[in-house]
């Protein structure tokens, strides 16, 4: 059964990091795991979604899934991926240009394994600490009161996730407007040349799929590494 929203009981154990969008860079994620000194027995990894296109790994998706310690939500190049299996209405030539050719040449067969493992990713991920619940998403969150998210997403499901996975309406008018109900909320899908706080949603698309680097965000000091979140754009110049 999909699963909309899921909850993530605090990590006894280890440490919780956020990372923003991976766009099939999964060696370059491994390298940068590795200088963060990542523990994969006791640390868990967080992914804000587009696991996949643009990059030359995208496949390694399924493998990365499958880790009991990495975690992600669907990002809308998932959507991209569902949508074209289930309904068929998908711009590809639009795709295609954002990086879907890998998926779009695949057998039907195997592009039903993608999307079928895609299809049960949350829309939102909420990850409790020692200092409160932070929630986790593709690109923004269209309701003020995070509680309220997990119904509008059985209520609403379409609107309330295209939001969620397709909204840049937050950075484009530097909205500071903060999500109540919740300690911080984690997003990636526009990228950022730093890590940058609006309210108390972390965006954290630094592009270390492009030219850029990953930024992971430790949700219980909500510290960003390698570069700390600023909260104005002028700052990261």
């Amino acid at each position: 059964m999909e699963q909309r929203f899921l909850k993530v009981p605090r990590n006894e154990l280890g440490r919780d990091f956020a990372v923003g969008d991976l766009h099939g860079h999964f060696s370059r994620l491994q390298e940068s795991l590795d200088q963060l000194g990542f523990d994969p027995s006791r640390d868990r990894l967080f992914s804000v979604g587009d696991l996949v296109d643009r990059g030359p790994e995208s496949e390694a998706a399924l493998e990365w899934l499958a880790r009991p310690w990495f975690y992600a939500v669907q990002g809308n190049h998932e959507d991209y991926a569902i949508r074209h299996v289930r309904t068929g209405q998908v711009d590809v030539d639009n795709w295609r240009g954002y990086g879907g050719g890998w998926f779009l040449d695949l057998p039907t067969e195997r592009q039903e394994v993608f999307a079928e493992a895609f299809a049960q990713l949350p829309i939102a991920i909420e990850v409790e600490t020692l200092d409160g619940a932070v929630g986790l998403l593709h690109a923004d969150c269209p309701v003020l009161f995070w509680p309220r998210l997990e119904s509008a997403l059985q209520d609403r499901y379409r609107r309330t996730s295209a939001a969620c996975q397709w909204s840049r309406d937050r950075l484009r008018q530097m909205d500071r407007t903060g999500i109540r109900g919740v300690r911080a909320v984690v997003a990636g899908h526009t990228p950022v040349p730093a890590p940058l706080i609006l309210g108390n949603v972390y965006h954290i698309d630094t592009e270390g799929w492009k030219s850029g680097y990953f930024t992971f965000l430790d949700l219980e000091s909500l510290r960003a590494w390698p570069r700390e979140a600023v909260t104005e754009l002028a700052e990261q110049e």
